[in-house]
């Protein structure tokens, strides 16, 4: 299924806001800056892969190259999808950042 573009810009919005949301509340309660920028890569591979997370533990000679093939078979709208949230998350750091910088230390 092709995406159209209103709905390639509504994905793009929706994964900008909802993990520079969920990076800044994260970096808020852990009282860390970067922190959903490490964990990202992560998520990126949860929302990637098909299969189980046991797969990586009982039979990873299989499930690792499966999960490469699947990064390289994102198409780009996907890609840009998923880098939108990467920026969200990274965006969400430096606003930490600057809110600690002029003086907000509740953050």
């Amino acid at each position: 299924m092709e995406l159209q573009l209103p709905q390639l810009i509504i994905a793009i919005v929706l994964y900008f806001v909802l993990f520079f949301g969920i990076g800044f509340i994260l970096n808020m309660v852990l009282r860390s800056t970067w922190t959903m920028a490490v964990i990202y890569p992560i998520v990126i591979f949860f929302i990637v892969d098909q299969s189980g997370i046991l797969a990586y533990f009982t039979n990873p000679g299989e499930a690792f190259p499966t999960l490469g093939n699947q990064l390289i078979s994102l198409k780009t709208a996907d890609i840009i999808i998923l880098l939108s949230g990467f920026i969200g998350a990274v965006l969400s750091g430096i606003a930490i950042r600057m809110l600690r910088d002029r003086g907000y230390r509740m953050f």
